[in-house]
């Protein structure tokens, strides 16, 4: 436990100054150092320096970096420090003017108020008709689009105000244009509200939530794209049962997709997938195609990548999707198509385990073995998935004494990583109900409806399907 201490003390002592470093991108890295070298933000020879030396070699200890940057001044800790804030500082001063950089419409908006606050009022018009423009061009209709329109009648009534106080032409237009974007965004915290709810189970609702529904639900804004989405949503999330909201939610989805930036239609993509999840983990599996479409479309339009990268859960789920509705041939394409699409430390782990999924479906059980051997799987979760595929691979083959001595390898493995909850449950009744299996006479029938009986009631069993399957039964 000390040790463990003094370790974590030495990790924090390397200071969020060189974590924040290490996050940095080699392009990233390189228009830091264009920045730290601008004068308007930066005349310190020694920060461009310290950023440097932690851009190369982010572990230098503190009196070592003081060498190397400073020279033979003997070591000042609180100077050093004070280095680094004014280093760090100058970092996050880059990160929020790359981020201001990257939205043209909160540039000009920045633009405008410059203007307005020095009563530069043809300039003001200029840069006004230019974002009005833009606008009006953009394909997007989603609370941002609304809260920039917002924030440009707000500019402009202030200008105007400053110059003929007794003009308030532009309030009431302001007025609707505050409740859009208000609306906009309240729904779409309602709704992930709702789908917490719907996990979770509990009874946490917003307070206004339903006087924002019935203001949403007025003709002037449920029309608009970035209302009615949510509301569509709403519905679905809220009356699962009602198919019809599902298909509504999804139709609109799909149809409306350009009015929505890439990142919202992440997180509505996830919203409607999970609804499917839900609906087939309750034994709905005619929702199993929907979701294969829509995983097929997010794909496509890259509504399911963040940062570029594929999140290993989707394409386990993905796979897993694909063979339930027999798409092998499109699971073999998936597989390795996006294989380089996933994160690099789980790249290879998962690319070779879900490949041996889709050998396993396709009953080629040598290519399994083969695959599951080879892999190295450290993700506790992964082993275990990995573990049971072998499992119901050596049963398949017939290869009983490889059976036994697996189910007790996979048994200790459970009790060695002290895996508690769902999990361990449901992995020890993976190896129980194999041992049951392999034990179980098939000419005794009172036993075999029995067996498929026990294997109904269990609560916490993920191969269930694998049990009931009698025909897997040698």
């Amino acid at each position: 436990m000390t040790l463990y201490l003094s370790l974590a003390r030495q990790i924090m002592d390397q200071t969020s100054l060189q974590h924040l470093i290490q996050t940095f991108s080699p392009i990233e890295k390189r228009d830091a150092k264009r920045f730290l070298n601008s004068p308007f933000f930066n005349q310190r020879k020694d920060l461009i320096d310290l950023f440097e030396l932690y851009c190369h070699a982010p572990d230098t200890g503190k009196v070592m970096a003081w060498q190397l940057v400073v020279g033979a001044e003997t070591y000042d800790d609180q100077k050093f420090r004070l280095l680094q804030s004014y280093l760090f500082k100058l970092l996050e001063k880059y990160l929020s003017t790359k981020e201001l950089l990257s939205d043209e419409a909160s540039e000009k908006l920045a633009l405008l108020a410059a203007y307005r606050k020095r009563n530069a009022t043809d300039a003001f018009q200029h840069a006004r008709k230019s974002l009005e423009k833009k606008l009006a061009y953009s394909p997007y209709r989603n609370g941002q689009f609304h809260e920039t329109q917002f924030k440009l009648l707000w500019e402009t009534h202030q200008l105007n105000y400053i110059q003929n106080p007794t003009d308030n032409a532009l309030l009431k237009e302001l007025s609707r244009a505050s409740d859009i974007q208000y609306l906009s965004q309240k729904l779409r915290l309602i709704c992930l509200l709702a789908a917490h709810q719907s996990v979770y189970q509990n009874s946490d609702r917003l307070d206004d939530d339903q006087s924002v529904l019935a203001l949403a639900s007025k003709e002037e804004y449920c029309n608009l794209p970035a209302v009615s989405i949510y509301l569509l949503c709403y519905n679905m999330l809220t009356e699962p049962d009602k198919e019809t909201h599902f298909q509504q939610f999804k139709s609109f989805l799909i149809s409306k997709s350009g009015h929505f930036s890439g990142s919202e239609m992440h997180g509505l993509f996830i919203l409607a997938i999970n609804y499917c999840i839900r609906k087939i983990n309750a034994g709905q599996d005619t929702y199993s195609k929907q979701v294969l479409e829509l995983y097929q479309i997010g794909l496509e339009k890259t509504y399911l990548f963040e940062n570029d990268q594929l999140s290993r859960f989707t394409y386990y789920n993905i796979v897993a999707i694909g063979i339930q509705t027999g798409e092998l041939e499109w699971v073999r394409y998936f597989i390795n198509e996006y294989k380089n699409r996933l994160e690099k430390k789980f790249r290879e782990s998962m690319f070779s385990f879900n490949l041996a999924r889709l050998e396993y479906a396709l009953r080629n059980f040598g290519f399994v073995l083969e695959l599951l051997q080879k892999a190295n799987y450290r993700d506790i979760l992964l082993n275990l998935s990995a573990k049971t595929l072998l499992l119901k691979t050596y049963h398949e083959l017939g290869e009983r004494d490889a059976l036994e001595s697996h189910m007790d390898a996979m048994r200790n493995y459970i009790h060695r990583k002290r895996i508690i909850g769902y999990h361990r449950t449901n992995y020890l009744n993976v190896v129980r109900y194999m041992e049951k299996l392999i034990r179980l006479n098939l000419d005794d029938r009172q036993a075999v409806n029995a067996f498929v009986d026990s294997v109904r009631k269990e609560p916490v069993l993920s191969e269930k399907s694998f049990f009931l399957n009698l025909g897997n039964i040698r």
